[in-house]
């Protein structure tokens, strides 16, 4: 393995990544291109994101349509149960589409792993109730969410992968900021639709027919992404790679895009796994917490979430550039040490319950939460060469948002069933935040740097 993404210690953090001689030569970006990449990818991932501020939001209404009548505590479970199920087959996904993604091409795998998003969620909005054909309800719930899993296995580290290898060094933060742009423009998208539905149905209406309008939509959704998707290049990187091989690419095995990537692998899944903790308590399970567990005026802590993705959208590209600026790591570290430091006082505000100290309380998670969004993009890929980048950073990613963001919102709310600590989300954050802080650490710098294994590239005119 290369020594380039990882440090062995301090003082190498900061030494520049080697540049083979073979990929020295500047590459010159194509503007149009590059935005038009960014728009891409960012598509894929709102449309991810649709169907997760979605489901988050309208989880209480899914128990009663999916599962047995009884307790509605049970009901949640079983339906975060469900949300929860899609991301242990996430890194089967990955094993799949990442490692196809560097043999046959970042484009062909993303355009497959679209139309398997939309199809999957479409699929959702189609399902009849548990009280029309009983036990099969929950089963085929559980299947489209087993499909949509599947799919986004290959869709974050690809559109990140993309985004990173069409990028210009000197602005690959800013650029793939917008990735999580998307992120944030498609839960408001799924969550501002729900919280519409909320204030406009009756609950009659709302349980009948209502809850599919969000999912129904995927399928437009999904022919504009794939549309936009089958019109792009491939990456100069992966261009350049193909370029090398005399026949065509050959199959990296597996084993050399994990044990030959073993350190930039724990830091990847140390980073993610800060990123999607919290990104998961905030965004998905906190809806649920305001009004399960605080009793809190569903219409308002809808709009406050909302209120508050709306904020970091503004503050996302200006987080971005500054990554360009001071580093991936000092903007990381910032939001590790914020989260250790803050999460129990937020989570004390929040627990107030007015308006204002709830607005405060979610706010200051989400300002922290902008570290994260704004720097991840860029500094993932970062961590691998170019060869394996797409399966590796597949692999790691997907293994650490299975084990610990997908499943966030299920283990904080059986925490507190257990042990009746309405503090349990502050505590479970501040814990990732240790864990995430140790691997920035020992992350290698790679703001203004070329990604390990690829040309330097220069923003083109």
């Amino acid at each position: 393995m290369s020594a380039a993404p990882v440090a062995a210690a301090p003082p190498s953090r900061t030494a520049p990544a080697p540049v083979p001689r073979a990929a020295s030569a500047p590459t010159a970006t194509d503007p149009a291109l590059v935005r038009r990449a960014v728009k891409a990818a960012a598509l894929g991932n709102a449309m991810e994101w649709f169907d997760f501020g979605v489901y988050s939001y309208i989880a209480v209404t899914l128990g009663k349509v999916f599962f047995p009548s009884g307790n509605p505590t049970a009901q949640l479970l079983s339906t975060f149960g469900a949300f929860a199920a899609a991301f242990l087959v996430r890194p089967l996904g990955g094993m799949v589409f990442g490692p196809l993604g560097d043999r046959v091409g970042r484009q062909k795998v993303l355009a497959v792993t679209m139309i398997m998003m939309a199809a999957g969620t479409f699929a959702i909005g189609l399902i009849p109730s548990y009280a029309t054909i009983g036990v099969w309800a929950p089963v085929l719930l559980l299947a489209a969410r087993l499909v949509q899993g599947f799919s986004t296995g290959g869709e974050y580290a690809g559109a990140s992968t993309f985004i990173a290898e069409y990028a210009p060094d000197k602005r690959r933060g800013f650029l793939g900021s917008w990735l999580e742009f998307g992120t944030l423009a498609g839960y408001i998208g799924g969550a501002g639709l729900v919280t519409l539905m909320t204030a406009l149905l009756s609950d009659g209406d709302l349980m009948s027919w209502g809850w599919r309008i969000p999912f129904l939509i995927a399928g437009p959704m999904g022919i504009v992404g794939l549309y936009l998707r089958m019109r792009l290049e491939e990456t100069p990187a992966f261009a350049a790679e193909v370029a090398k091989a005399e026949t065509a690419r050959p199959k990296v095995p597996l084993r050399e895009m994990v044990t030959g990537q073993w350190r930039a692998l724990l830091l990847c899944v140390g980073l993610v796994l800060v990123f999607n903790v919290t990104d998961y308590m905030l965004l998905s399970y906190m809806p649920s917490y305001l009004t399960s567990e605080l009793e809190y005026d569903e219409t308002h802590g809808l709009l406050v979430v909302l209120g508050v993705m709306a904020l970091m959208m503004v503050v996302q590209p200006f987080a971005g550039a500054l990554t360009d600026r001071v580093g991936r790591r000092p903007v990381i570290a910032a939001g590790c040490a914020g989260f250790l430091l803050l999460s129990v006082p937020a989570l004390l505000l929040i627990r107030e319950g007015s308006l204002l100290a709830v607005a405060l309380g979610m706010g200051a998670l989400g300002m922290l939460l902008v570290c994260f969004t704004a720097s991840m993009p860029s500094a993932l890929p970062a961590l691998f060469p170019t060869r394996v980048r797409y399966g590796s950073l597949s692999i790691g990613f997907n293994v650490s948002v299975s084990l610990f963001g997908g499943t966030t919102p299920l283990v904080v709310t059986a925490l507190i069933g257990a042990t009746g600590d309405m503090m349990m989300p502050a505590y479970y954050m501040m814990a990732a935040a240790v864990v995430g802080g140790v691997a920035v650490w020992f992350m290698t710098e790679s703001a203004g740097r070329p990604l390990p294994g690829s040309a330097p590239a220069v923003e083109g005119r």
